[in-house]
């Protein structure tokens, strides 16, 4: 499972212990299947809450999630979100929904819903359908309100504790969370800076002024470079702007926060007000190009974008998150609120809005023209950073008159990156949504409705396909014809009716006269599958073939594994060489497994099996079943329409050659292996597994080891085929359990664990 939102990133905001508010929420979580945490925006429930969570791993076998809302603005995605963080792809015909009940209904899981508030109505059905359905879950929640369910047990978080005014001396004020948070974020800001005796009566009056508010002390902390502790009381007692933002808290504390929040824009200069204004438009984390496309104009360059982001770094109000390539932003949403009310006062809300969606539109198509190449993973990676911005821009298209034709444009320009994430059915929803949008008369309506129908084709939705089709076809638009083509010839093919194969040929040849590679690669594979169904395996060798050698010339590795599979498919299916076959279909799974492709790895795993069956290894052919059915789990994807005919013949030619217990045993024990085992060969599936390293969980056990090995996230993620925040994930939660600061420290632990006593 993994974590989301602003919890899945560096926190934004510093987590000051709170022994006995973390006591009374496990307390809570253990009499009750409902908890939320409630309190004014800034008080630190979001970090207070991860902090539980992280602690109860053990608590709850089936996992513990993250799913941050504070990200969306929109409340279809709530489902969805929640789906992200559990690490399923839509691929079957589920809504999301149906996805996450199915995952938790068998597993005791604690899910964490952060920043509920602004979603309410969408969150509180959610968890109602969950609790219903997922007997064995638990529900945090984290808002400024409660849920309102029945059930539910509330628990307002207050502010960390603040000292009388007459502490005096900076052990007794060290004994107070908000003297403790303000010098620590001081010490970041200027790692000279002490609570002394001549400072401490201001820091404590400080602290008090700010009513203990966690983000209201941290933007004052942010000021000791420049100010003093007396200045900074000073500054803040004197400011009294008060901003209508309609955070909901106590009176006082809204005015501390209020007033506090404007204290910090007034230090800003003119330039850095603007840019904060215009960089409330990102939903999320955002890079510099990002900033400099939405924020330059009218009056900015980039260079003064530049500068303002860094005075914005320097004062608190962005955080900086370190990448792999590159430095991301991201804004708590409370100074995002902020930003965009001076926004909307501006008068510039629509056309800073508008460059928000280009940007993200240009970056869709970056991604377009880059991906069959070496740079798809970088492009598959960019487009992850930026989604929750993507979903914002096609939200805005979608609500904005005249911008549905943008929207479906966006929606369907890359359909790979949507599959690879595992997140079909949203796109399905996006492209159904913007064409809705349109007028019937828009130019490309045609070529997104038989986009739409090749989407609903990916769910096996074919009267769903059939229908977009037909509506497809009733417009003259030349445009659509490859498309059109590809569609039919998929709906054909997943319907076992006849003239696929001619489909697939004729979207090949149009896709290829207006040099559009990319999208010749699918109907290529149908084109060369549906040859060795016919029986001409020298044509699908060939054709497949063919695709192999473009997808390697371009040193492309997504279609290069569908090609290996149609090559290991034709050979094992239909009377080719086995050798070839395995090592074919082996090939392809290594390319998955370091793509974290799921789905994809499901297809190779189980032809695998086929490769077994067809050899009479019966026991590993059955293990091998079992294993893809697991990946299959996760896709929430079902062999018997994926694969059809060739999984049916060889699943049930393995359960008759072993009998129905037999079967049942190899395949029970193939589900728990590891995926990657299925590349090393009978020899790894037959061996046990490592024992567990308490405190750890198996998971957390299994990843300790590998980082031990000197795997990297990116590695882990690939071998174990999770996401990479997954592996973020645990890792967060065996620092927190184990109090280690790196990776050194585990490996020599987990060293010493597995060596035993000397």
């Amino acid at each position: 499972m993994t974590n989301d939102s602003e919890v899945r990133s560096p926190p934004l905001t510093s987590y000051v212990s709170r022994t006995e508010d973390e006591d009374e929420v496990r307390r809570l979580l253990g009499v009750g299947r409902l908890v939320t945490l409630t309190g004014a925006g800034g008080v630190g429930k979001t970090r207070l809450a991860a902090q539980v969570a992280s602690s109860l791993t053990r608590a709850f076998p089936g996992g513990v999630a993250v799913a941050g809302l504070g990200e969306l603005r929109d409340e279809r995605l709530v489902a969805r979100t929640v789906a992200d963080a559990l690490g399923l792809h839509d691929t079957a015909g589920r809504t999301d929904l149906e996805a996450v009940v199915s995952y938790l209904r068998p597993r005791r899981s604690l899910l964490l819903l952060d920043n509920c508030e602004h979603l309410l109505p969408g969150s509180a059905d959610l968890v109602t359908a969950l609790l219903r359905d997922c007997p064995d879950l638990v529900v945090l929640a984290t808002g400024r309100c409660s849920l309102g369910l029945a059930g539910e047990h509330v628990l307002a978080i207050p502010p960390l504790a603040v000292p009388d005014e007459e502490v005096g001396t900076p052990r007794e004020a060290f004994t107070f969370g908000a003297v403790r948070l303000f010098a620590e974020r001081a010490a970041n800001v200027l790692p000279a800076f002490e609570v002394t005796e001549s400072n401490v009566a201001d820091v404590v009056r400080l602290c008090r002024r700010l009513d203990g508010l966690p983000l209201a002390i941290e933007l004052a902390a942010a000021r000791i470079r420049a100010l003093s502790p007396s200045q900074i009381a000073d500054r803040v007692e004197s400011n009294s702007g008060v901003l209508a933002t309609g955070l909901r808290m106590p009176v006082e504390r809204h005015r501390t926060l209020r007033a506090t929040i404007e204290w910090s824009h007034s230090l800003c200069t003119e330039t850095e007000r603007v840019v904060w204004a215009r960089c409330s438009v990102f939903a999320g984390q955002f890079d510099l190009s990002a900033a400099e496309d939405v924020c330059a104009g009218a009056g900015l360059d980039s260079l003064a974008v530049l500068d303002a982001v860094d005075g914005l770094v320097d004062k608190s109000v962005l955080a900086r998150i370190d990448g792999t390539d590159r430095v991301h932003y991201r804004m708590l949403r409370l100074l995002r609120e902020f930003g965009g009310h001076r926004l909307a006062e501006s008068g510039d809300e629509l056309a800073v809005a508008r460059k928000h969606r280009d940007h993200y539109a240009r970056l869709i198509d970056q991604a377009a023209a880059t991906w069959f190449g070496p740079e798809q993973d970088e492009a598959y990676e960019r487009l992850t950073a930026a989604h929750v911005d993507i979903r914002e821009a096609l939200s805005w298209s979608l609500r904005t008159p005249g911008e549905g034709a943008v929207a479906l444009e966006m929606a369907t320009g890359m359909i790979e990156y949507w599959v690879a994430r595992g997140a079909a059915w949203e796109l399905r929803d996006w492209i159904d949504r913007a064409l809705e949008a349109m007028p019937t008369e828009t130019l490309g309506r045609a070529r997104g409705l038989a986009i739409a129908a090749l989407c609903a084709a990916l769910h096996a939705d074919l009267p769903r396909a059939r229908q977009r089709l037909a509506a497809a076809e009733a417009i003259e638009d030349d445009e659509a014809a490859p498309y059109l083509a590809h569609a039919r010839a998929f709906v054909k093919m997943l319907a076992t009716e006849p003239n696929s194969m001619a489909d697939a040929a004729e979207a090949v040849r149009l896709f290829g006269e207006r040099g559009d590679v990319r999208r010749q690669m699918h109907p290529m594979f149908l084109q060369g599958v549906a040859l060795a169904y016919r029986g001409d395996l020298t044509g699908a060798r060939e054709l497949l073939g063919s695709m192999r050698r473009l997808c390697e010339e371009a040193g492309e590795e997504r279609y290069r594994s569908m090609s290996l599979f149609g090559l290991g498919v034709a050979e094992v299916c239909f009377g080719g060489d086995l050798d070839d076959g395995e090592r074919f279909i082996r090939s392809a799974l290594e390319i998955d497994l370091r793509a974290s492709d799921v789905l994809s790895a499901a297809y190779r795993v189980d032809g695998l099996a086929w490769v077994s069956a067809r050899r009479e290894e019966w026991v590993r052919a059955a293990e091998l079943f079992g294993t893809a059915a697991t990946l299959w789990d996760r896709c929430s994807a079902e062999p018997d329409v994926a694969v059809t005919a060739s999984h049916r013949m060889f699943h049930d030619a393995t359960r008759n050659a072993l009998g129905a217990e037999r079967f049942a045993l190899a395949f029970a024990e193939g589900r728990r292996r590891n995926p990657h085992d299925a590349l090393a060969g009978p020899e790894a599936l037959s061996a046990g597994e490592p024992a567990d390293l308490p405190p750890l969980t198996p998971r957390e056990s299994e990843i300790a080891r590998l980082v031990a090995a000197g795997l990297s996230n990116r590695d882990i993620a690939a071998r174990l085929v999770i996401a990479r925040r997954t592996v973020e994930t645990h890792l967060q939660h065996i620092s927190h359990k184990l109090d280690f600061a790196n990776r050194t420290q585990l490996a020599v632990w987990v060293e010493q664990r597995d060596r035993g006593p000397l």
